[in-house]
């Protein structure tokens, strides 16, 4: 048995009835561009063909009993195509408000962890004879570095697919441990490692209160969490998803970006701010002080990009929502994400032990649990929301032969937080998912529609200058 990691093993024990620890990712292809090439039996039989070469989509998840140590993965059997691999069709009339809600429902739903964490559904039945393909992998199998998941199986560079593996790639033992010997073995790992990791943890925080105490007595000090405004964003959400989407030229993107002399990165929160301060002034809600957002940060290094699981930190900034001038907004997002950048590779330097590591992952699952039953997030969240920027590459991606008109990565929403805004680049575009729960923010397509009207206004602050 292979042993994931503590922050993997807190994404599976955390999770509750309406938080969901999986990723996602939407891509709507055109047959019609395919020459013949594309079919839903040609994409079932491509990832069939692929999955050898992608170790985790084969692992079964190993439960310890209570929780008591981390869980782990061994070699599962033979994939149930029928199970993985799902043709669905979206009910009439196939618009973009059908879709987004028929995709919010198939996400909503946990993956079975008796069997691999992973499903895909092609879906038949869109305006234009289009098709989508919707995946869904558990984070504790991926992250953003280490691979587009599912999409990486599906998805090629040229119209003709490529060959697959001849070699599977790194084969786990078959053998499941009893539960006697998994429970036996946890607690004595535990009684162990655990005070030595508090000590480990100890020390860690002292380093890293010496870095957040400079940081507060800098002259532009980074976003800290829980300083977060409260607005209808953060709250007690369901499990709904609905999405929103939308896609932006890149040459357009970058014409902006090299004007103000800021980073692509900068350049989409500016944006994200612009469609929320937006929209929650006309929902009446936009409080006076910034919003704070939680950017994803690899913690992988260089030789690390194939390695199985997530490594992922977090960067926080002042979205300037309090901002009126987009171009004042703007400079002051640049300098918020320059502080955090700083402040994370601080605590980087400093970082030997994660905070997941400290307890067991029962102890984890519990404190998640009571946290709802408590209705704790209707306190203040820590930040407002997360927002990612993930490059793709600058190709033409293709499904089968078929292009790929948008692809949309789900990041998952966590505890307390309605909203989830990821961008991806690829070719010349950059296609944006607003991700919610209903329940807390019912129209994303009206903050997706908004990252256009953002990107026209700052486009017309440079004309007048």
């Amino acid at each position: 048995m292979q042993r994931m990691s503590s922050q993997d093993a807190a994404f599976l024990y955390g999770e509750t009835a309406a938080w969901h620890m999986h990723v996602a990712s939407l891509a709507i292809v055109d047959p019609a561009t395919s020459g013949g090439r594309f079919s839903r039996e040609r994409v079932r039989e491509l990832t069939l063909e692929r999955l050898p070469h992608m170790p985790q989509f084969r692992w079964q998840l190993v439960d310890v009993p209570f929780g008591v140590d981390l869980p782990g993965w061994i070699e599962g059997p033979p994939i149930d195509p029928d199970y993985h691999i799902r043709m669905v069709d979206l009910p009439a009339p196939g618009d973009d408000e059908t879709l987004s809600n028929f995709v919010g429902e198939l996400v909503a739903t946990k993956l079975d962890r008796s069997r691999p964490l992973w499903e895909i559904y092609l879906i038949n039945g869109l305006e234009g004879g289009r098709v989508a393909v919707l995946t869904k992998v558990h984070h504790a199998l991926i992250d953003g570095i280490s691979g587009a998941g599912l999409s990486e199986v599906l998805m090629d560079i040229t119209q003709e697919p490529r060959e697959a593996p001849t070699d599977g790639r790194l084969m786990l033992d078959n053998v499941r441990p009893s539960p006697a010997e998994l429970f036996g073995t946890g607690l004595i790992r535990t009684a162990v490692e655990t005070p030595l990791r508090f000590a480990r943890f100890g020390a860690q925080a002292v380093m890293q209160g010496v870095a957040a105490v400079r940081n507060l007595l800098s002259i532009s000090p980074a976003a800290i969490p829980y300083t977060a405004p409260r607005t209808h964003l953060t709250g007690e959400f369901t499990a709904r998803r609905k999405l929103g989407r939308v896609t932006l030229d890149m040459n357009r993107l970058a014409a902006v970006r090299a004007a103000f002399g800021v980073t692509m990165n900068d350049l989409v929160l500016a944006l994200s701010a612009g469609a929320l301060r937006s929209y929650l002034a006309e929902t009446d809600d936009l409080p006076e002080h910034p919003l704070i957002v939680q950017c994803p940060v690899s913690l992988r290094k260089a030789d690390d990009k194939d390695s199985v699981g997530s490594k992922v930190g977090s960067m926080f900034v002042q979205l300037a929502t309090d901002v009126d001038d987009p171009i004042d907004r703007l400079e002051a997002i640049a300098a918020s994400a320059t502080t955090g950048k700083k402040l994370q590779r601080e605590f980087g330097e400093h970082h030997l032990i994660g905070v997941t590591e400290t307890a067991p992952p029962g102890l984890i699952g519990l404190l998640a649990r009571v946290y709802t039953a408590m209705h704790l997030d209707r306190v203040p969240a820590p930040v407002n929301l997360v927002i990612s920027n993930v490059p793709g590459p600058r190709l033409q991606l293709y499904v089968a032969g078929a292009e790929v008109e948008q692809m949309l990565p789900m990041g998952p929403l966590l505890l307390g937080m309605g909203l989830n805004i990821t961008a991806f680049s690829h070719n010349c575009q950059m296609d944006v998912s607003v991700f919610s729960c209903p329940d807390l923010v019912a129209d994303p397509q009206h903050i997706a529609d908004g990252l256009l009207e953002a990107l026209i206004e700052l486009e017309g602050s440079l004309a007048i200058a």
